[in-house]
């Protein structure tokens, strides 16, 4: 399948997450794995830095002043809504929109995240944006669920 130039500009990734576990609890494993518990690749500690408030930061804390803007806390409603706008990990013309929101189901919460994007988005990082996604909600309801 083509994809056409506004294809190619943009991105559209969702994900439902089914967490066993409150709101509460859920939405505090959220900020942890985006913040000091979030891992690389292989399990590598990635040290992230969210301040979870409005105009917050998220950002990657290399030490020494050093680091990788990723966004702005957009807007926070504990514990059912967390909006990041900003370019995120890709250092390009682009920017991007992460929502997560969380609703109280039959045995649990519900996370239903979406990542939307506009801007150059190179093919290879197009395709590895879903496993990283993946592998963070992942720990978000493993340590929700106290796993």
């Amino acid at each position: 399948m083509a994809l056409t130039a506004l294809d190619n500009l943009t991105l559209d990734l969702t994900e439902e997450i089914h967490v066993r576990a409150s709101l509460d609890a859920t939405f505090d494993a959220l900020l942890e794995q985006m913040g000091p518990g979030n891992e690389g690749p292989g399990g590598v500690p990635m040290p992230m830095v969210i301040e979870p408030r409005p105009g917050g930061r998220w950002f990657r804390d290399l030490g020494g002043g050093n680091g990788h803007f990723w966004g702005h806390v957009q807007e926070i409603k504990r514990p059912a809504l967390l909006e990041i706008t900003g370019p995120l990990f890709m250092s390009m013309p682009v920017v991007s929109n992460v929502q997560y929101r969380l609703t109280n189901v039959s045995g649990g919460t519900l996370i239903t995240f979406r990542h939307a994007a506009l801007g150059f988005i190179p093919d290879d990082l197009r395709l590895g944006l879903t496993g990283g996604w993946t592998a963070l909600h992942g720990r978000v309801r493993k340590q929700a669920e106290g796993e």
